[in-house]
């Protein structure tokens, strides 16, 4: 593509075509310097390629090469396929495991020959761009490496104990009550010594899908430890509701065949339990103490048996909480 951008170039001293083609290559160029994210470039290229080129189906993907997964980043217009006959595609190659896929597909056939027509300049535009788009790959993905757990792709500890201060802050103004449901895996230890620890790891990809399956987008999840997982609640919902959420996640992870071999279907069902406790914002209670009074229930729920959920609030003194030490700080 880089051999079409210099045609044009040479092409611009003397060809009024060539010449506004180019002013609109780089005033696209500079338009996406701006960009802060993924979406927003490629709802940007969307713009571009609609207004010159009346394009409006539009999709902008990201493959990952070592997952074999796609995630779609942006999709605007009618469905297509990439060898539908009327469509076309570029991929942006970042030399990691990202790669991203800008693809568009034609109104019609008369639509698609004037796209033909004009083939050239789109070479030369994503040619342009190439760098920038490469870069906020590059970007996402350092991001998500640095705040995200690489098994189960929920954030990690030390991201959580960075943000989870601030994002409860900026979550919701008039938030009053936070609910902390830490869940922790019945035996997990046992999985791996029965099988061994990519079947360890399929557990906690598949619990973790299951906690997501059940709460809000801006609720936030965190691995905290090689079983357990932090909940934060942060909708208006009651403490019977988040009781009856906490036992649904219970209940749909106890019914949930993990593959153990594909071969001969060989399957696995495990149990998790629930500890529960709840946050009062502008109360004497420290975030850290409820953390920790969840982390707290769930010892308990544990000691009573699989599949268990427990408040803090209905802990007594014949729990035995006494053996945590209150000195241990989770944030």
């Amino acid at each position: 593509m880089k051999h079409k951008m210099m045609e044009l170039i040479k092409s611009s001293a003397t060809n009024e075509f060539a010449y506004k083609a180019l002013e609109s290559i780089f005033s696209l160029q500079e338009q996406l310097t701006y960009s802060t994210n993924l979406k927003q470039l490629a709802e940007d290229i969307f713009n571009w390629l609609s207004y010159e080129f009346k394009i409006t189906n539009v999709e902008f993907s990201l493959f990952d090469i070592n997952k074999n997964s796609k995630d779609k980043i942006f999709s605007k217009g009618e469905e297509f396929f990439l060898d539908d006959e009327l469509s076309h595609f570029f991929i942006i190659n970042t030399h990691i495991s990202l790669n991203a896929t800008i693809s568009f597909c034609a109104n019609s056939k008369l639509h698609h020959k004037m796209i033909e027509d004009n083939y050239e300049t789109i070479q030369a535009s994503f040619f342009q761009i190439s760098p920038i788009i490469q870069s906020l790959i590059l970007k996402k993905n350092f991001i998500e490496s640095s705040s995200l757990d690489s098994v189960t792709n929920v954030y990690n500890r030390t991201y959580l104990i960075q943000n989870l201060t601030n994002h409860l802050r900026l979550s919701n103004k008039n938030q009053e009550e936070i609910y902390f449901l830490m869940v922790g895996i019945d035996r997990f230890k046992a999985v791996i010594d029965e099988f061994d620890y990519d079947i360890a790891d399929k557990v906690l990809v598949e619990l973790a899908r299951v906690i997501h399956s059940n709460i809000d987008s801006f609720d936030l999840v965190g691995r905290l430890g090689t079983d357990e997982f932090l909940v934060s609640i942060l909708n208006n919902s009651s403490e019977k509701q988040i009781e009856e959420l906490a036992l649904k996640i219970i209940e749909d992870f106890a019914n949930t065949d993990i593959v153990v071999n594909d071969a001969n279907n060989q399957t696995l069902k495990k149990t998790i339990c629930i500890g529960m406790d709840k946050f009062v914002l502008n109360s004497e209670k420290t975030i850290n103490e409820s953390i920790k009074h969840s982390d707290i229930a769930l010892y308990e729920a544990k000691n009573k048996g699989r599949s268990q959920f427990l408040k803090y609030s209905d802990l007594t003194a014949a729990d035995g909480v006494e053996i945590f030490d209150e000195s241990i700080e989770f944030f």
